[in-house]
This record gives C-alpha cells, sequence and structure tokens, in this order.
C-alpha cells in the first residue's frame, strides 16, 4: 500500500507567492487576511460535505469539489487556489489540486509544471499508478496533478470509465484527502460537462454585474439536478473590500 501511496520525490512545486500575485491568483497583501475570512467561511461546508465533520452526513463523491464557471474570466482559477490554500490550512486534512483545464491550463503554467506529465497520461496508459504523479508542493499538505498533454481525445479521455477509477483511486487513497478541481467554463467545452459527472460538488463561480443570470442558470442546467451545488459571487460591490469579495450560497435556495 505504501508503495502505491508514494508521491513524486524527484521534484516539488514551490508556491511562489509573490508570483501568483503578479498573475491575479492572490489578493494584494492588503487584502489578504479579508479574503482568508472569507475563504475560511466558503470551505466549511464543502468540508462538511466532504468528511461528514460536525455532524453532516458525508456527500457521495463529497472529496471531489470541482471549481467551474459559465464563461471565462470569472475567477475560476483564483477560486481554485485559494481555495486549495484555504483548505491546506486544516490539521487533519491533505488537499490534491487538479489542474482539468485542458484547453487553458493556467495552473500549469502559473505552478510551473508545463509539460509535466498528469491526468491526461493517467487516462491514457492503464499502468500508471495516479500517486506517482502527483507533485508535493512546499505546503505540506498540498500536492498538485497537473492535467498533462492534451489531444484531439481529451473529451472522450475525460469521460471514459478510468477517469472515474482514477478519482475513486484518488479519494480512497486516503479518507482525508480533499481534492479541488480546477475546470474549463461549461458553456464553452464539453470537457467541463464530463467533469461534472465524477465531481460530487460543485463550486460555480459568477463574477458580480457581469455574468449573465441566464448563463448561470443553463451553467446549473449541465450539472445535473442532483449534484450539490454552491454559488460562488466574485467581485461584489457590496463588500468593503471590493474586488475580492467572495460570497457563497446554495444554488437549490
Amino acid at each position: 500500500m505504501a508503495e502505491r501511496t508514494r508521491m513524486r520525490s524527484d521534484r516539488v512545486v514551490k508556491i511562489d507567492r509573490q508570483a501568483l500575485r503578479s498573475q491575479g491568483l492572490l489578493p494584494p497583501e492588503h487584502q489578504e487576511r479579508t479574503l482568508a475570512d472569507q475563504y475560511r467561511q466558503i470551505k466549511r461546508p464543502l468540508i462538511a460535505n466532504a468528511i461528514g465533520r460536525g455532524g453532516a452526513e458525508k456527500l457521495p463523491r463529497g472529496q471531489l469539489i470541482m471549481v467551474a464557471s459559465a464563461m471565462p474570466g470569472e475567477g475560476k482559477t483564483f477560486t481554485s487556489v485559494n481555495l486549495a490554500l484555504s483548505l491546506a490550512l486544516e490539521k487533519d486534512l491533505s488537499v490534491l489540486l487538479i489542474d482539468a483545464d485542458a484547453p487553458k491550463p493556467h495552473l500549469n503554467r502559473a505552478l510551473g509544471v508545463a509539460g509535466e506529465p498528469g491526468l491526461l497520461e493517467l487516462l491514457r496508459d492503464e499502468s500508471l499508478d495516479p500517486e506517482t504523479l502527483i507533485i508535493p508542493t512546499d505546503v505540506p499538505t498540498l500536492a498538485m496533478l497537473p492535467i498533462g498533454t492534451s489531444s484531439e481525445t481529451t473529451t472522450e479521455l475525460l469521460a471514459s470509465h478510468r477517469m472515474e477509477e482514477i478519482m475513486k483511486q484518488l479519494a480512497g487513497n486516503n479518507p482525508r484527502r480533499i481534492i479541488v478541481i480546477d475546470s474549463p467554463p461549461l458553456l464553452l467545452t464539453s470537457e467541463s460537462r464530463v467533469l461534472a459527472e465524477v465531481a460530487g460538488q460543485v463550486v460555480l463561480v459568477v463574477r458580480a454585474n457581469c455574468t449573465p443570470q441566464q448563463s448561470v442558470l443553463d451553467a446549473i442546467s449541465h450539472l445535473g439536478e442532483d449534484k450539490s451545488i454552491g454559488l460562488l459571487l466574485n467581485q461584489s460591490t457590496d463588500a468593503a473590500s471590493a474586488g475580492y469579495y467572495y460570497g457563497y450560497g446554495d444554488s437549490k435556495t
């Protein structure tokens, strides 16, 4: 078992906060504390659904959290990074951040793992152990799985039974592992709709005063009625920290 769950040891991803900040994936330093408090509120229901904490019922596949948006430019990758870092602060959890945005793998580039084998290689080669392509970071409780090399059959690979097996294995190897999946925009690609099939929870990022209501409704319709979906409001001008406020709510309410 120890051999199967061993991560790669040939490199470690450095979480360079200044570099991430310069790419717009972390807030300015003077807004860090405010945003950190907001993400603490956002992650609580996600953790409860993932592991059944606080008397909550554990959701099927609740460890698998897909971060999605209706359209590009709504803060999806920003949310993936900040949510993963906030989850990694938990003392009894480990976090795996997966770049599954094959059309635009921003995480791969931002974290310096472009060209590294990852999810798509696992889907092509059933002999590969998923744990061996996970790359640790210098945050002890946070690791990453790159997207890998895309191809014309990327959608079919993501929709395959092998994808379900990989996600089941990654979640099952560690019951305290929460997996954050950065996905493509729902209304522009078919890959994200396929990814929604394997996720137990979805965080749908909505940009305030920008994302049309109909686009949000259309995106939700692609996710399925039985999916646990949280709407995360990005850049609300109602907050004191305008431009970086995140609110979280259930799409069913």
